[in-house]
Formats: structure tokens, C-alpha cells, sequence
């Protein structure tokens, strides 16, 4: 068993050009999405159909929208709700992956040379950090995460 690369990145607080550079310089080959809606974000580029064509046309990126990563609504609206009580949307979250038995249904190789994108700036407070902490503790630390 190998060891797994994987990024993550969000794309609030950034242009365009920022965030196709940083993807490009890592190696990316496939981009993640795990929002629950990623539709109606703020940012226009981020957006699932101009996304896929961005990624495909600059850097031969694939994109795959995985919303078996993202939380509920029901968590993301208690979440806002509460107005940001960290402890407990990360306590629901990670019951969400128990769940789902997200190690069961992925496998490591999957996610070699992939990003995992969320629109949160930085990891410290974002689900795809999440997501990458509960895989690679079920994986036995196959992955090597870079937070891009």
C-alpha cells in the first residue's frame, strides 16, 4: 500500500488566476467537488459547469461534483444557525461520515493526484479538511494532504 497525494483547496478570497495556478503548480489531475449545492456560489468560475470547462480547457483537470463528502443541509443550516460553533458541526460531520461508511465506499487510489474543493478560504474551518482527517485515520495515514 502506497502512499496517497491529495490537496484540498477553496476558492473564496482568491481570482481566478490564483486558484488555476496553485491546482496547475501542485500537479493536480482531478478536482473533488464536496459541496453539498455547487451552483450558487459567489464566486462565477467556481461554478459546476464553468468549473468542469475551466479545469478541462487550462490544465486537462477532470472534475467530479462527490456530494457523498458534503454535509446535510440540516447540518449546514444548524451550523449557520448556531453561528459558527466549530465543535459542534465537526461533531456532526464526522457522525455524517461514520454514516455514510465514506471509507468503505472510496479507496485511497481514488483520490491520488486530487483536490477536494470547498468554497471556505482556508482548511481550518472547512469540511475538506474534515473529510481528508477521517479518511486517512480509516486508511491507516495513506494520505499525504496538501492544503493548497
Amino acid at each position: 500500500m502506497g502512499r496517497v497525494d491529495v490537496s484540498t483547496i477553496g476558492f473564496t478570497k482568491t481570482n481566478a488566476e490564483d486558484f488555476f495556478e496553485r491546482l496547475l503548480a501542485a500537479g493536480v489531475k482531478k478536482v473533488v467537488d464536496v459541496r453539498l449545492h455547487n451552483t450558487s456560489q459567489l464566486a462565477g468560475f467556481a461554478k459546476a459547469d464553468d468549473l468542469a470547462y475551466f479545469l478541462k480547457k487550462i490544465g486537462g483537470i477532470q472534475y467530479v461534483h462527490e456530494p457523498l463528502l458534503a454535509p446535510t443541509d440540516v447540518i449546514l443550516k444548524s451550523y449557520k444557525k448556531e453561528k459558527g460553533d466549530w465543535g459542534v458541526y465537526e461533531r456532526r460531520f464526522l457522525t455524517l461520515m461514520a454514516e455514510r461508511k465514506v471509507e468503505q465506499r472510496l479507496k485511497p487510489d481514488m483520490l491520488d493526484s486530487t483536490c477536494l474543493l470547498c468554497s471556505e478560504a482556508t482548511p481550518h474551518h472547512c469540511h475538506r479538511r474534515l473529510v481528508c482527517e477521517y479518511l486517512n485515520d480509516k486508511w491507516d495515514g495513506r494520505l499525504t494532504v496538501k492544503h493548497l
